[in-house]
């Protein structure tokens, strides 16, 4: 089973009305969520450590992991509103406005941490539930206790404009990197993250720091990997794109899968991975990311799609 360990939200994404009048319209989301049901999908045992509302939205989001087959054991369901957050497409783009204060996802806490078995093999955590508190430092805590038993996966999956303090999240964010086995950005991540887009400098900074595997996502620009022994690039999937919400989580998913499937889902086997098994990974989630990509919003694929 892999547990991913973050935010649930709302997306409130741009539509028309009848009568041509722009409105939102409410979408179950978030980077982690993304990225469970983007497993749940694909056939992985898949559970979600989050905290979820009361309210009709959290009824919404449990709808959403139960239909893509996610397992809520991992989840508390409290009385603490849901995170919202409203979207803006800008030539198929995303660009985000978040309301998170006081919410279900945020306020966890130590006491929250979810009892995990033997049948755990990887954790994946990541993107705005590592910013505000509690709930950063109660993620980052439970990374380190999991980090030399467990596989780690991280995407730290950049939202500038929740970041209130780029020091402190930056020096998390390093601190939790130090501790992933694989860690997934974007080239926009980089760019946040070191002022710079030398992919190969950050990539070596970041394995020597102790991840086994760096994956640098390039959107239509393909995608670039390394790790202590190589480095190779692979080129995008031609697909018309609808928009680009929740393709980085479907790659993050997909790429999980395909390690899992290899039996690669391993500390050692991971630092040890060939070149060819790295290649056979990323392609699968290259092709899973350009399903997503191909219909509007975060709608991954289920695994018949892909075969």
């Amino acid at each position: 089973m892999i547990v991913c360990c973050g935010e649930a939200l709302i997306d409130f994404l741009p539509r028309k009305s009848a009568d041509g009048s722009p409105v939102y319209q409410p979408f179950c989301g978030g980077s982690v969520y993304n990225t469970a049901i983007a497993l749940g999908r694909l056939g992985v045992p898949t559970g979600l450590f989050t905290g979820l509302s009361t309210d009709f939205f959290g009824d919404m989001l449990r709808e959403g992991l139960k239909a893509s087959k996610v397992d809520l054991r991992y989840t508390k369901i409290w009385d603490k509103p849901s995170t919202l957050a409203f979207v803006k497409l800008t030539d198929g783009h995303a660009r985000y406005s978040f309301f998170d204060d006081n919410s279900a996802g945020r306020m966890l806490e130590k006491k929250d941490w979810p009892k995990l078995d033997a049948k755990v093999q990887a954790l994946h955590f990541g993107s705005i539930s590592l910013i505000p508190e509690p709930g950063g430092t109660t993620l980052e805590a439970l990374m380190k206790r999991e980090a030399k038993s467990r596989v780690v996966s991280l995407d730290p999956n950049i939202r500038p404009g929740q970041i209130r303090n780029r020091r402190s999240h930056l020096a998390r964010l390093s601190r939790m990197i130090a501790m992933a086995d694989i860690v997934k950005v974007s080239d926009e991540d980089v760019a946040y993250m070191t002022g710079k887009s030398d992919f190969k400098a950050t990539a070596r900074k970041w394995l020597k720091l102790g991840a086994k595997i760096v994956v640098i996502t390039r959107g239509g620009d393909g995608v670039e990997a390394f790790t202590q022994g190589f480095a190779l690039s692979r080129p995008a999937e031609k697909v018309k794109v609808a928009d680009t919400v929740g393709a980085g989580d479907t790659f993050t998913a997909g790429l999980l899968t395909a390690l899992r499937q290899a039996k690669l889902l391993d500390k050692k086997k991971l630092a040890a991975i060939s070149q060819t098994d790295l290649e056979k990974a990323l392609g699968f989630a290259a092709r899973a990311a350009a399903v997503t990509v191909s219909r509007p919003g975060a709608d991954p694929p289920w695994a018949k799609e892909l075969v």
